[in-house]
Protein backbone atom coordinates (compact mmCIF):
# COMPACT_ATOMS: atom_id res chain seq x y z
CA UNK A 1 0.00 0.00 0.00
CA UNK A 2 1.21 3.51 -0.84
CA UNK A 3 0.12 6.43 1.36
CA UNK A 4 -0.50 9.87 -0.08
CA UNK A 5 0.19 12.40 2.69
CA UNK A 6 -1.72 14.21 1.24
CA UNK A 7 -3.60 15.52 -1.79
CA UNK A 8 -6.61 16.57 0.24
CA UNK A 9 -4.71 18.87 2.59
CA UNK A 10 -1.13 19.68 3.55
CA UNK A 11 -0.65 17.29 6.47
CA UNK A 12 3.10 17.94 6.65
CA UNK A 13 2.68 21.72 6.90
CA UNK A 14 -0.12 21.79 9.47
CA UNK A 15 -0.52 18.37 11.06
CA UNK A 16 2.93 16.75 11.39
CA UNK A 17 2.60 16.11 15.18
CA UNK A 18 -0.61 14.18 14.48
CA UNK A 19 1.02 12.18 11.69
CA UNK A 20 3.99 11.23 13.86
CA UNK A 21 1.64 10.22 16.68
CA UNK A 22 -0.22 7.96 14.27
CA UNK A 23 3.01 6.49 12.92
CA UNK A 24 4.27 5.71 16.42
CA UNK A 25 0.95 4.19 17.45
CA UNK A 26 0.99 2.05 14.32
CA UNK A 27 -2.27 2.94 12.58
CA UNK A 28 -4.29 5.81 11.17
CA UNK A 29 -8.05 6.15 10.65
CA UNK A 30 -9.50 7.86 7.58
CA UNK A 31 -13.11 8.94 7.36
CA UNK A 32 -14.75 8.29 4.00
CA UNK A 33 -15.58 11.75 2.56
CA UNK A 34 -18.67 10.41 0.79
CA UNK A 35 -19.98 8.05 3.51
CA UNK A 36 -18.99 9.78 6.78
CA UNK A 37 -19.88 6.84 9.04
CA UNK A 38 -17.38 4.60 7.25
CA UNK A 39 -13.83 4.72 8.57
CA UNK A 40 -10.84 2.94 7.05
CA UNK A 41 -8.13 1.84 9.44
CA UNK A 42 -4.67 1.61 7.93
CA UNK A 43 -1.93 -0.23 9.74
CA UNK A 44 1.54 1.13 9.03
CA UNK A 45 2.83 -2.45 8.85
CA UNK A 46 0.84 -2.64 5.59
CA UNK A 47 2.38 0.55 4.17
CA UNK A 48 5.18 0.03 1.65
CA UNK A 49 5.82 3.64 0.64
CA UNK A 50 4.90 7.14 1.82
CA UNK A 51 4.57 10.06 -0.60
CA UNK A 52 4.76 13.35 1.27
CA UNK A 53 3.01 16.01 -0.83
CA UNK A 54 3.56 19.40 0.77
CA UNK A 55 4.24 23.07 0.27
CA UNK A 56 6.23 23.23 3.48
CA UNK A 57 8.46 20.29 4.43
CA UNK A 58 9.98 22.09 7.44
CA UNK A 59 7.87 20.40 10.18
CA UNK A 60 8.72 16.84 9.05
CA UNK A 61 12.46 17.22 8.39
CA UNK A 62 13.60 16.43 11.93
CA UNK A 63 11.40 13.31 11.97
CA UNK A 64 12.55 11.71 8.72
CA UNK A 65 15.05 9.37 10.38
CA UNK A 66 12.29 8.07 12.66
CA UNK A 67 10.28 6.79 9.71
CA UNK A 68 11.40 3.32 8.63
CA UNK A 69 9.29 3.19 5.47
CA UNK A 70 10.57 4.34 2.02
CA UNK A 71 9.69 7.97 1.32
CA UNK A 72 9.24 10.21 -1.71
CA UNK A 73 8.90 13.97 -1.33
CA UNK A 74 6.84 16.07 -3.71
CA UNK A 75 7.30 19.68 -2.66
CA UNK A 76 5.16 22.25 -4.43
CA UNK A 77 6.81 25.63 -4.95
CA UNK A 78 4.88 28.13 -7.03
CA UNK A 79 5.61 31.83 -7.64
CA UNK A 80 2.26 33.28 -6.65
CA UNK A 81 1.66 35.98 -4.08
CA UNK A 82 -0.52 36.02 -0.97
CA UNK A 83 -3.75 36.82 -2.79
CA UNK A 84 -3.45 33.40 -4.46
CA UNK A 85 -1.91 31.24 -1.72
CA UNK A 86 -0.94 31.78 1.91
CA UNK A 87 2.44 30.06 1.97
CA UNK A 88 5.28 30.39 4.44
CA UNK A 89 8.24 32.37 3.06
CA UNK A 90 9.27 30.82 -0.27
CA UNK A 91 12.89 31.53 0.68
CA UNK A 92 12.50 29.38 3.80
CA UNK A 93 10.83 26.61 1.81
CA UNK A 94 13.71 26.55 -0.68
CA UNK A 95 16.20 26.48 2.20
CA UNK A 96 14.24 23.58 3.70
CA UNK A 97 14.50 21.62 0.44
CA UNK A 98 18.23 22.31 0.40
CA UNK A 99 18.48 20.97 3.95
CA UNK A 100 16.29 18.01 3.08
CA UNK A 101 18.70 17.07 0.30
CA UNK A 102 21.55 16.79 2.81
CA UNK A 103 19.77 14.08 4.82
CA UNK A 104 17.64 12.49 2.12
CA UNK A 105 18.48 11.26 -1.37
CA UNK A 106 17.75 14.10 -3.87
CA UNK A 107 16.78 11.41 -6.39
CA UNK A 108 13.51 11.07 -4.45
CA UNK A 109 12.81 14.78 -4.06
CA UNK A 110 10.40 16.07 -6.71
CA UNK A 111 9.58 19.75 -7.02
CA UNK A 112 6.13 20.57 -8.32
CA UNK A 113 5.74 23.88 -10.15
CA UNK A 114 2.06 23.27 -10.06
CA UNK A 115 -0.28 24.60 -11.38
CA UNK A 116 0.72 27.15 -13.98
CA UNK A 117 -1.83 29.74 -14.92
CA UNK A 118 -1.45 32.91 -16.94
CA UNK A 119 -2.93 36.29 -16.07
CA UNK A 120 -2.10 39.96 -16.60
CA UNK A 121 0.02 39.70 -13.42
CA UNK A 122 1.44 36.20 -13.84
CA UNK A 123 2.64 36.40 -17.43
CA UNK A 124 4.80 34.03 -19.44
CA UNK A 125 7.82 36.22 -18.74
CA UNK A 126 7.01 36.15 -15.02
CA UNK A 127 6.93 32.35 -15.03
CA UNK A 128 10.14 32.01 -17.04
CA UNK A 129 12.01 34.22 -14.59
CA UNK A 130 10.51 32.46 -11.55
CA UNK A 131 11.29 29.00 -12.92
CA UNK A 132 14.85 30.00 -13.75
CA UNK A 133 15.42 31.40 -10.25
CA UNK A 134 13.88 28.33 -8.61
CA UNK A 135 15.98 25.82 -10.54
CA UNK A 136 19.13 27.88 -9.96
CA UNK A 137 18.58 27.85 -6.21
CA UNK A 138 17.74 24.15 -6.10
CA UNK A 139 20.51 22.86 -8.35
CA UNK A 140 21.97 19.80 -6.65
CA UNK A 141 19.08 19.55 -4.17
CA UNK A 142 16.57 17.92 -6.50
CA UNK A 143 16.65 16.16 -9.85
CA UNK A 144 13.05 16.26 -11.01
CA UNK A 145 10.50 19.00 -11.71
CA UNK A 146 6.82 18.28 -12.33
CA UNK A 147 4.53 20.92 -13.79
CA UNK A 148 0.83 21.06 -14.48
CA UNK A 149 -1.63 23.56 -15.87
CA UNK A 150 -4.62 25.06 -14.11
CA UNK A 151 -7.70 22.82 -13.94
CA UNK A 152 -11.06 24.54 -13.79
CA UNK A 153 -12.43 23.11 -10.56
CA UNK A 154 -15.45 24.58 -8.78
CA UNK A 155 -13.15 26.44 -6.43
CA UNK A 156 -11.28 27.90 -9.40
CA UNK A 157 -14.54 29.17 -10.91
CA UNK A 158 -15.51 30.64 -7.56
CA UNK A 159 -12.17 32.48 -7.41
CA UNK A 160 -12.10 33.45 -11.10
CA UNK A 161 -11.99 37.18 -10.38
CA UNK A 162 -9.03 36.73 -8.02
CA UNK A 163 -7.10 34.39 -10.29
CA UNK A 164 -7.97 36.39 -13.41
CA UNK A 165 -6.70 33.46 -15.46
CA UNK A 166 -6.47 33.41 -19.24
CA UNK A 167 -6.82 30.59 -21.73
CA UNK A 168 -3.59 29.03 -22.96
CA UNK A 169 -2.67 29.36 -26.60
CA UNK A 170 -0.52 26.86 -28.45
CA UNK A 171 2.28 29.42 -28.58
CA UNK A 172 2.15 29.67 -24.77
CA UNK A 173 2.67 25.92 -24.43
CA UNK A 174 5.56 26.11 -26.88
CA UNK A 175 7.30 28.93 -25.00
CA UNK A 176 6.90 27.12 -21.68
CA UNK A 177 7.95 23.79 -23.14
CA UNK A 178 11.10 24.99 -24.89
CA UNK A 179 12.26 27.31 -22.13
CA UNK A 180 11.45 25.16 -19.11
CA UNK A 181 13.15 22.18 -20.76
CA UNK A 182 16.28 24.21 -21.50
CA UNK A 183 16.40 25.77 -18.03
CA UNK A 184 15.87 22.48 -16.17
CA UNK A 185 18.49 20.67 -18.23
CA UNK A 186 21.03 23.42 -17.58
CA UNK A 187 20.65 22.76 -13.84
CA UNK A 188 20.84 18.97 -14.06
CA UNK A 189 17.12 18.40 -13.68
CA UNK A 190 14.44 16.60 -15.64
CA UNK A 191 11.11 18.28 -16.28
CA UNK A 192 7.81 16.57 -16.96
CA UNK A 193 4.08 16.97 -16.81
CA UNK A 194 1.77 14.45 -15.21
CA UNK A 195 -1.75 13.66 -16.39
CA UNK A 196 -1.91 16.58 -18.81
CA UNK A 197 -3.37 16.59 -22.30
CA UNK A 198 -0.44 18.80 -23.34
CA UNK A 199 2.55 16.84 -22.06
CA UNK A 200 5.08 19.01 -23.97
CA UNK A 201 7.26 16.03 -24.92
CA UNK A 202 7.81 17.58 -28.35
CA UNK A 203 9.66 20.39 -26.57
CA UNK A 204 11.96 18.18 -24.48
CA UNK A 205 9.78 17.23 -21.53
CA UNK A 206 9.93 13.65 -20.26
CA UNK A 207 6.92 11.46 -20.75
CA UNK A 208 6.61 10.38 -17.14
CA UNK A 209 4.29 10.00 -14.16
CA UNK A 210 4.48 11.63 -10.75
CA UNK A 211 4.63 8.15 -9.20
CA UNK A 212 5.51 5.65 -11.88
CA UNK A 213 5.19 1.88 -11.41
CA UNK A 214 8.94 1.66 -12.09
CA UNK A 215 9.80 4.08 -9.29
CA UNK A 216 7.45 2.38 -6.84
CA UNK A 217 8.95 -1.02 -7.73
CA UNK A 218 12.46 0.35 -7.27
CA UNK A 219 11.65 1.45 -3.73
CA UNK A 220 9.43 -1.42 -2.64
CA UNK A 221 10.01 -4.38 -4.97
CA UNK A 222 6.25 -4.54 -5.52
CA UNK A 223 3.77 -3.76 -8.29
CA UNK A 224 0.69 -1.60 -7.75
CA UNK A 225 -2.56 -0.93 -9.65
CA UNK A 226 -2.98 2.30 -11.58
CA UNK A 227 -4.64 5.31 -10.07
CA UNK A 228 -8.33 5.89 -10.77
CA UNK A 229 -8.45 9.14 -12.70
CA UNK A 230 -10.84 11.86 -11.58
CA UNK A 231 -10.76 13.52 -15.00
CA UNK A 232 -10.25 12.46 -18.58
CA UNK A 233 -6.87 11.56 -19.96
CA UNK A 234 -4.19 8.95 -19.50
CA UNK A 235 -2.58 8.37 -16.13
CA UNK A 236 -0.18 5.57 -15.31
CA UNK A 237 0.57 6.66 -11.75
CA UNK A 238 0.35 4.05 -9.04
CA UNK A 239 -2.77 4.04 -6.93
CA UNK A 240 -2.28 5.73 -3.56
CA UNK A 241 -4.39 5.90 -0.41
CA UNK A 242 -4.98 9.49 0.69
CA UNK A 243 -5.22 9.96 4.46
CA UNK A 244 -6.18 13.64 4.31
CA UNK A 245 -9.43 15.51 4.91
CA UNK A 246 -11.07 17.96 2.51
CA UNK A 247 -11.49 21.61 3.54
CA UNK A 248 -8.81 21.53 6.22
CA UNK A 249 -5.77 23.15 4.57
CA UNK A 250 -4.81 26.62 5.77
CA UNK A 251 -2.83 27.48 2.65
CA UNK A 252 -6.17 28.58 1.16
CA UNK A 253 -4.89 28.27 -2.42
CA UNK A 254 -7.43 29.79 -4.79
CA UNK A 255 -6.74 27.12 -7.43
CA UNK A 256 -7.12 24.09 -5.13
CA UNK A 257 -9.73 21.38 -5.70
CA UNK A 258 -9.59 20.13 -2.10
CA UNK A 259 -10.61 23.36 -0.34
CA UNK A 260 -13.94 23.76 -2.10
CA UNK A 261 -15.62 25.20 1.03
CA UNK A 262 -13.13 27.65 2.50
CA UNK A 263 -15.65 28.66 5.16
CA UNK A 264 -15.21 25.22 6.74
CA UNK A 265 -11.41 25.22 6.85
CA UNK A 266 -10.94 27.14 10.11
CA UNK A 267 -13.75 25.18 11.77
CA UNK A 268 -12.20 21.88 10.74
CA UNK A 269 -8.77 23.00 11.87
CA UNK A 270 -10.17 23.85 15.30
CA UNK A 271 -11.72 20.38 15.38
CA UNK A 272 -8.29 18.77 14.99
CA UNK A 273 -6.90 16.78 17.92
CA UNK A 274 -3.27 15.64 17.48
CA UNK A 275 -4.05 12.64 19.69
CA UNK A 276 -7.07 11.50 17.69
CA UNK A 277 -6.78 8.60 15.27
CA UNK A 278 -8.63 10.79 12.73
CA UNK A 279 -7.13 13.93 11.22
CA UNK A 280 -10.27 15.95 11.90
CA UNK A 281 -12.59 15.10 14.79
CA UNK A 282 -12.74 11.85 16.72
CA UNK A 283 -14.33 8.46 16.33
CA UNK A 284 -18.05 8.13 17.10
CA UNK A 285 -19.98 5.16 18.45
CA UNK A 286 -21.91 5.02 15.18
CA UNK A 287 -18.75 4.74 13.06
CA UNK A 288 -18.09 1.53 11.17
CA UNK A 289 -14.36 0.78 11.15
CA UNK A 290 -12.94 -1.46 8.46
CA UNK A 291 -9.33 -2.52 8.16
CA UNK A 292 -7.86 -1.40 4.84
CA UNK A 293 -6.19 -4.39 3.26
CA UNK A 294 -2.89 -4.22 1.40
Amino acid sequence: MILNVSGRCDIVAFYTPWFMNRYKEGFVDVRNPFYPNLVSRINFLDVDLIVFCTKNPIPIIDHIKEIKIPIIFQVTITPYKEEIEKIKSKKEIIQAVQKLATIFDPEYIYIRYDPIFLSPKYTLDYHLKAFSKLTTLLEGSCKHIIISFLDIYKNVLKNKDILNYQDFKEEDYKIIGLNFSKIATSHGMTVQTCFEERNLVEYGFLKADCLSPELAFKLTGKKYPKWRARKGGNCNCCNMVDIGFYNSCLHMCKYCYANFLESEVVTNYKNHDPNSSLLIGSLKETDIIKIRKK
